[in-house]
């Protein structure tokens, strides 16, 4: 089985949760991948069982140009210790979805937030998880929201998004099991 880990990543939080992903993943023998969103492309996405999407929680939702514009500014203040992620100032996962043709295939979403009511931060993998069904994914799993303090990945949350990637990729083999034991002519 082979997964990809798409995650937009601003001070760095999501892209450490994408790798903790990847690492749960890869212990339960998946085979996978983080990438940023400027590089999922088509062609990356080929020959995917499982597609798992995250990114920041800006102002109740996914990022907008605006809000990564705002991000970088606090990050470029010398008084904070804040460092952009590589691929910070790219393309958001709002612009992938918008040139990502139909698809199918299962698939997971996650955000990164504050550690606060959904109410109050909003979940950024809502919005993620509207546009994989939008595009045709099955969901997995209900999406996952992992906390930041400070803009600080809270301690604890990159051995949780390890154990959820564990999760996936057990979700994922008993629902190829199923599958095929419901095909007919299976054994």
């Amino acid at each position: 089985m082979r997964a990809l880990v798409i995650y937009e990543s601003m001070y760095g939080n999501t892209h450490l949760v994408a790798d903790a992903i990847v690492a749960g993943l890869a212990d339960e023998g998946v085979e996978a991948v983080a990438d940023p969103v400027v590089d999922a492309t088509r062609d990356r996405m080929a020959d995917v069982d499982l597609m798992i999407v995250g990114g920041p929680t800006h102002i109740h939702g996914m990022s907008r140009e605006s809000t990564r514009k705002a991000a970088a500014t606090e990050a470029a203040k010398p008084d904070n210790d804040l460092y952009l992620d590589p691929d910070a100032e790219g393309e958001g996962l709002r612009e992938w979805f918008d040139r990502l043709p139909p698809s199918t295939g299962a698939a997971a979403a996650f955000d990164t937030r504050i550690h606060k009511s959904p109410t109050l931060t909003g979940r950024a993998s809502k919005g993620i998880s509207k546009r994989l069904r939008r595009h045709g994914f099955t969901e997995l799993v209900d999406p996952e929201s992992f906390f930041v303090d400070s803009d600080i990945l809270e301690a604890g949350e990159e051995q949780r998004a390890r154990d959820w990637g564990r999760h996936l990729a057990r979700v994922m083999s008993e629902r190829t099991e199923s599958d095929e034991a419901s095909t007919p002519g299976s054994w």
